[in-house]
């Protein structure tokens, strides 16, 4: 396998960013629009972007028949199930906490790819990711050592790190032979189907418009744009280039990125302890991309690697 280059890791990097700030659009989207309503307009807006952007680009494929099945697979788990989870999960923890449960994915990923793609992690790959990973606890800790959540958000967030695994393997397979953006403007299109009838039945009679901010208008296009549009792209690129597990250990930027926009737009506390997690975390990304991971293809497929179409 080469060497991956520079710009992979950025767009993986800027997808994380992204992500970070989606939690603190969340909340003030939230002021304005019901849980339901804000994933249906988020994922109508990354709709009308992505495909906007594919047909003017010809960066859209067509879905071979054989591969249907997956895509659908795709868009259940995200976003039908991962933003139901995290969505309603939002609305019982703070964002910085749902950043830190969103950023276990990377702790999960590598099993999930070992077990479906036979890919292996390094010592130093381990070692790094738990450094990361203890960084992101002191940004997320309070002094006393307590987390304070409600159970039942923590669960549907954890649904949602599921579901963001399964997304991850379902990409993997079908990243060979698809662009990034045809990955995600049909995963989104598929989504919103499947979101119609909830949205009709549970948010349609309580809409109410006169609660709509710009703010609020702003924070949903920022979801359907960047959450649920470039970060997919990017992030695709990013399993296809480094592996499934690999790419998703830069995960643990998600929280040190909210943790910093929280404090600034939500007025989250920033004590000394946050701050040295969050150079913990670059530490552990650092120490986990030193060495190489080792792949060994499945089913016949190649190390995801080539950008198709490119």
């Amino acid at each position: 396998m080469g060497k991956p280059k520079s710009g992979v890791y950025v767009a993986v990097i800027l997808a994380m960013v992204f992500w970070g700030f989606s939690f603190v659009a969340f909340k003030f989207a939230i002021q304005s629009f019901r849980p339901i309503t804000i994933v249906f307009f988020r994922l109508l807006v990354s709709i009308v972007f992505l495909f906007s952007f594919a047909l003017a680009f010809k960066r859209l494929n067509k879905i071979k028949r054989k591969d249907q099945k997956w895509f659908l697979l795709l868009a259940l788990v995200e976003p039908f199930f991962y933003f139901l989870g995290e969505a309603y999960g939002l609305t019982m923890v703070t964002a910085t906490v749902g950043a830190v449960i969103i950023s276990t994915i990377p702790l999960i990923v590598p099993f999930a790819a070992y077990y479906l793609f036979k890919e292996k992690l390094t010592p130093m790959n381990y070692l790094g990711l738990f450094i990361s990973f203890g960084g992101v606890l002191l940004v997320v800790l309070t002094r006393s050592g307590g987390l304070a959540a409600d159970w039942k958000g923590i669960l549907l967030m954890f649904v949602a790190v599921l579901s963001a695994v399964s997304y991850t393997m379902v990409v993997k397979i079908l990243a060979n032979d698809y662009t990034p953006i045809t990955i995600t403007a049909y995963q989104s299109s598929y989504g919103l189907l499947m979101f119609i009838p909830l949205f009709l039945i549970f948010e349609v009679p309580k809409l109410d418009f006169s609660l709509v901010t710009g703010q609020s208008l702003l924070a949903v296009t920022y979801l359907g744009v960047f959450g649920s549009g470039i970060c997919f792209i990017l992030i695709t690129i990013g399993i296809r280039e480094l592996g499934a597990a690999r790419a998703n250990i830069f995960g643990n930027l998600i929280p040190v990125v909210t943790a910093i926009v929280s404090f600034f737009l939500l007025k989250e506390a920033m004590p000394f302890m946050k701050i040295l997690g969050i150079f913990i975390v670059i530490l552990g990304l650092l120490l986990s991309q030193i060495s190489s991971l080792r792949v060994k293809p499945r089913w016949g497929r190649e190390a995801v690697r080539h950008i198709p179409n490119a």
